[in-house]
This record gives structure tokens, sequence and C-alpha cells, in this order.
């Protein structure tokens, strides 16, 4: 489990077929989970600077591996009793979205994201997202799009800075909207509100 808030903006070290090795200062064991631009990954391999993680032909089809080259997001997974300051991440990217447009507003930048429009039903208006492992807040959905607002801090301070029209990023769409669509969609019967409280009780 993660939150979307980067711990690092990394190194990338090398990709060679399915090893990526990262430069950080942050330093994790064999074994430990860590969301590279928002995928949850393995680390196999250590060494006194640098890491290095594995992605199956599996991600690589479904990450905007792209972005896999000299700098990344990196967040370790939560440890428990770590404080819960972001979203709830799960480091399971769901879709790859294009960036259609930036707006520079002067105290803040607009964010046009184009998706499928099949993730779209999981994409809520005032909802969470993570786009390459940042958490981030939905503000107005369209039939294939998205905007975000970020401020200036987020901006410079994460690999957005560097983002252009026609950049691919991961996306992870809110877990809550997945689960309920899951459950709707499997269900005979509409939901009573009391199996409603049920479901988001458990979150």
């Amino acid at each position: 489990m993660f939150t979307g808030l980067i711990r690092e903006i990394a190194t990338v070290v090398s990709f060679v077929g399915s090893t990526l090795t990262i430069k950080s200062s942050y330093k994790p064991k064999i074994g430990d989970s860590i969301a590279i631009n928002g995928a949850c990954l393995t680390v196999i391999k250590t060494s006194s600077d640098t890491f290095s993680v594995e992605l199956s032909p599996e991600s690589q089809k479904h990450l905007a591996i792209q972005n896999y080259k000299n700098q990344v997001h990196i967040e370790p997974a939560m440890m428990m009793g770590d404080r819960f300051e972001g979203h709830v991440v799960q480091g399971h990217v769901d879709a790859i979205g294009t960036i259609k447009e930036i707006k520079n507003n002067g105290n803040s930048f607009d964010i046009f994201i184009s998706v499928d429009k099949k993730s779209i039903p999981f994409i809520v208006p005032k909802g969470s997202i993570t786009i390459d492992g940042v958490s981030l807040t939905v503000n107005d959905v369209g039939s294939e799009s998205f905007r975000l607002t970020i401020i200036p801090y987020t901006m410079k301070e994460t690999l957005f800075k560097n983002y252009t029209k026609g950049s691919k990023v991961n996306i992870e769409t809110d877990m809550f909207a997945r689960y309920v669509s899951h459950i709707f969609s499997h269900k005979k019967n509409s939901l009573t509100w009391d199996e409603v409280d049920s479901i988001t009780a458990q979150f």
C-alpha cells in the first residue's frame, strides 16, 4: 500500500531486458516493495548506492515504459504504523494516459489528460487519482479525458515539470470506484444502502 506522496526523484542507471536499476538516496532491502512511477515493483538486488527491480513482460506491456529512463518517481511501501497522509494507492497501474494540454494559470497548472473511455467510469470528479505515482484530485471528467489542477510546488518537485503535450503517464484510478463497479457488475439485484455502507466501512 502507498500514499501517492513521492519520496524521491531517483536516477535510472540502466534498463536492460527486464531489470531496471535505480540510483537513489533511499536504501531498500531485497524483497521490499517500491512504487516506481506508480507501479509496485519488488527489489531483487541492491548495492551500495543502487537497487534493481524486475519488470515482467506483462508489466512492461501495461506501463508507460518510455518514462523509465533518466529520472523516475519512487515511493517505498507503507509500514504498519506509518502516518497516512495521501490517498489510498495500491501501485496497480490500470491505464496509460496522454497529456493533451498543460495550462499555466499563474498560481496553478491545469493538466488535461486523455484516457481510454473504458477507464472513465473509475475517474470521479473530486475523487483521487494517481499519475506516475503522484496522488492528485480530479477536477472535471469528460467522455474521454479529465482535468487536474496542481500547485506550483507540485510542478517543481515532481516530474510534471518535464511533461509536455503528448507525454504518456501511468494512471491508477480510484480504488473504491473500481471495487464498487465490480460488485455492481456481478450482482443481479440492486445494492441496498445498508450494503453500500457496509462496503465503504471496510475501507
